[in-house]
């Protein structure tokens, strides 16, 4: 698939999520988060629920790749899992819709019929495949997915604890080298020069989440420093 007319732009798109658990955990402050990423310089957002994205848009106009993560019992599929999610983030106004694409079982449809449902009913959105592996990313290119992202290598039964910038982003490479459709670089991209590297090697765009917009996490890598452990 060529590179016509895309929705995203080839360059950082940054992920303002923040779960229940952590402290930012607000639309109202992702949406702020998303402002300050565009005031920095980001060409694209990725956001997690249809509320946050829906926030989100009231701050910026910047493309929008929108998840809803959500758990299933049996499947350890969790991004964009089922028909539910993707109504809902079509109600969202997300330019494109990023889903679990690995062989996992999945909750409830095919990924197929998924793909299906979102060109018939929004034929205007975007979507992309969340890979963990080359053999993913081939599939989800045949599938007919707009971009291929490299988000999952590492979180999957089969890749786990796995990093797509090893041995000098290893991943990347094989992916870029295995399909013709847009890939995009995600996952544990720490530092500019990680990201430039990420450019050169090919990568379309690349998202970068935890090391611009979750400052717990960035604050516990430098306790871990000072101290050897987090506090």
């Amino acid at each position: 698939m060529s590179n016509r007319n895309l929705k995203l732009p080839s360059d950082l798109i940054v992920s303002c999520q923040a779960l229940e658990d952590e402290p930012l955990h607000s639309s109202f402050i992702m949406s702020k988060m998303a402002l300050a990423a565009y005031e920095g310089g980001a060409k694209g957002i990725r956001a997690n629920s249809k509320a946050d994205i829906e926030a989100i848009r009231q701050e910026v106009t910047l493309p929008v790749i929108g998840i809803v993560k959500r758990d299933y019992d049996g499947s350890d599929v969790y991004i964009t899992a089922t028909r539910k999610e993707i109504d809902e983030l079509l109600g969202s106004g997300c330019d494109v819709i990023a889903m679990d694409a690995t062989f996992a079982a999945r909750p409830a449809e095919p990924i197929e019929d998924l793909l299906r449902y979102v060109r018939s009913e929004a034929p205007g959105t975007e979507l992309m495949a969340d890979i963990a592996t080359a053999e993913e990313a081939v599939r989800a290119e045949q599938l007919g997915f707009d971009y291929i992202g490299t988000t999952l290598h590492g979180y999957t039964a089969d890749t786990e604890g796995r990093k797509i910038h090893h041995n000098d982003f290893a991943f990347l490479k094989e992916v870029i080298a295995a399909v013709q459709a847009p890939v995009i670089a995600e996952g544990n991209i720490e530092t500019p020069a990680m990201l430039k590297r990420a450019f050169d090697l090919g990568a379309y765009a690349a998202v970068v989440g935890g090391a611009i917009t979750r400052p717990r996490d960035i604050t516990k890598k430098f306790v871990r420093e000072l101290h050897g452990a987090d506090l």
